[in-house]
């Protein structure tokens, strides 16, 4: 569910203002969801997500002492200093995990040539430090789904190369989550392609996962998720009252900055701010949660209805602006005296984002968060494409129309899913065998005894071991938002 302690269908239905005779009707043409079940492969690959290894990482990334993307083109550094040292360690890292699965990672380096900008004095070198673990199926192995954080770091002068500059929660802590889930994931055979990822100038303007996200459009990567981790650490500073580690923030965007002026209107009209492709990956999230962190776990997301937090962007809004899915994870509470400051005692206050200050158990869970996201949407069908409703006529019933992903495995059925326009998670769903599709062409078309104007409507894939795919949401344009 969505929201920091909704978690019951009561709670949704005081919450969205249903009247009864509503939830019958919705009731009689579908089933309230519930968590899809866990897969013992993705729930013992969790398992093995480490604290100890991720506070192994973590030093590992502190202990170069300056990360700043300026530091690659210094020559005065001591060695072991600077954010080459670090990329090259990243790379390492992902090379022994590819050692370890024989060979199944293909270790990369993204690396260019930045031009002078407003926190760039000069051409710098940047190097985005990624691993692909290639689908095991051959007609899905297209389909992508990538994790980052970004490894470099930052002083209260932003220009500084030489000055003590730890990023152990801003970013150490995202690169961990995507090392940690490199590691344990490599384990597994997917039928999709994962990419985990370290970005370089992130503190400089998003420079290198700009640069990732125009290749991946460039090469035409069939990238459907995006999650970036930034500010993962849990802030441990003693005295903090205020920090939640049973959550962590998920930010989505709800209007892609890529809809044209035809589709904003489409947008206003029929009510779809909260339900572009970024937020349907929020959501997948949640329904993840709900699958691997029941009971004695305890550990949600909270879907933040907005592309970030105020006055701050993240690497997720590279992604975006190329028309992908992104969204990013940050810790509950923030502790501003961490983030882009000189290491220092000022006043009777220590100043810094220093190695004590991360609790390397939050991380944990985030990662296992993380990578049970990961796992699910590799093994899960592809999203349906195309997903529309027809609008053309006055009535009290909505006919769906959509098509089948390339490669779509023979025990793949589609679920019809609805919410009232109030709500913010989706709430029952129906197979669409139950309103007469047959699921064997690629061509699909429903008519559910339901009133569009009441609810939102979409559809998603599900495997037979119960794997379930993004929702794609319904929209009465035939060319949809987004790029799905």
């Amino acid at each position: 569910m969505v929201g920091k302690k909704l978690s019951c269908a009561c709670a949704c239905l005081a919450m969205t203002g249903i009247a009864a005779g509503a939830s019958v009707d919705y009731e009689q043409a579908g089933t309230r969801i519930t968590a899809a079940p866990a897969d013992p492969k993705i729930a013992a690959a969790l398992k093995q997500v480490s604290a100890e290894r991720i506070r192994h990482l973590i030093t590992a990334l502190a202990g170069f002492y300056n990360r700043s993307t300026l530091s690659s083109m210094a020559t005065d550094l001591p060695p072991g200093h600077g954010i080459n040292a670090a990329a090259d360690w990243i790379a390492a890292q992902f090379q022994e995990y590819s050692k370890a699965c024989g060979g199944c990672l293909e270790v990369k380096r993204d690396t260019f040539m930045a031009e002078p900008g407003p926190r760039i004095k000069e051409p710098t070198k940047l190097t985005n430090v990624y691993a692909v673990l290639r689908g095991s199926d051959l007609r899905q192995a297209s389909r992508m789904y990538l994790v980052t954080g970004h490894y470099d770091s930052r002083n209260t002068d932003v220009m500084d190369i030489h000055g003590f500059a730890p990023g152990a929660n801003d970013d150490a802590s995202g690169v961990a989550v995507s090392l940690e889930s490199a590691r344990v994931l490599s384990k597994l055979k997917l039928p999709a392609t994962l990419v985990f990822v370290a970005v370089a100038g992130e503190e400089q303007g998003l420079v290198g996962s700009r640069h990732l996200a125009q290749l991946a459009k460039q090469e035409g990567w069939q990238l459907e998720g995006v999650l970036n981790n930034d500010i993962v650490g849990g802030n441990a500073t003693p005295g903090e009252k205020m920090q939640d580690k049973s959550t962590v923030r998920v930010f989505s965007e709800g209007v892609p900055p890529n809809a044209t002026p035809t589709q904003l209107r489409e947008i206003e009209t029929i009510g779809a701010e909260n339900d572009s492709p970024s937020r349907q990956l929020a959501r997948e999230v949640a329904e993840v949660a709900q699958t691997y962190f029941s009971g004695n776990s305890q550990f949600h997301p909270t879907l933040e209805f907005r592309p970030d937090r105020f006055h701050r962007g993240g690497d997720h809004g590279s992604f975006n602006r190329q028309g992908f899915a992104a969204i990013r994870f940050t810790e509950w509470r923030e502790d501003f005296d961490r983030q882009h400051q000189n290491v220092r005692t000022e006043n009777g206050i220590e100043y810094g984002d220093l190695l004590k200050f991360v609790d390397f158990d939050y991380v944990a869970r985030v990662a296992r968060l993380n990578a049970a996201t990961l796992a699910t949407m590799a093994a899960a069908p592809g999203e349906p494409k195309n997903v529309v409703i027809e609008n053309q006529q006055l009535e009290n019933t909505s006919t769906l129309q959509w098509r089948s992903p390339e490669g779509t495995p023979e025990d793949t059925i589609y679920e019809i899913v609805w919410r009232p326009t109030a709500a913010p998670d989706w709430e029952f769903f129906a197979n669409a065998k139950t309103f007469g599709d047959d699921g064997a062409t690629p061509a699909h078309k429903v008519t559910i005894p339901i009133s569009k104007d009441n609810v939102i409507f979409g559809v998603r894939s599900v495997d037979g071991a119960g794997h379930r795919s993004a929702v794609v949401a319904a929209l009465p344009d035939a060319t949809p938002i987004g790029g799905k």
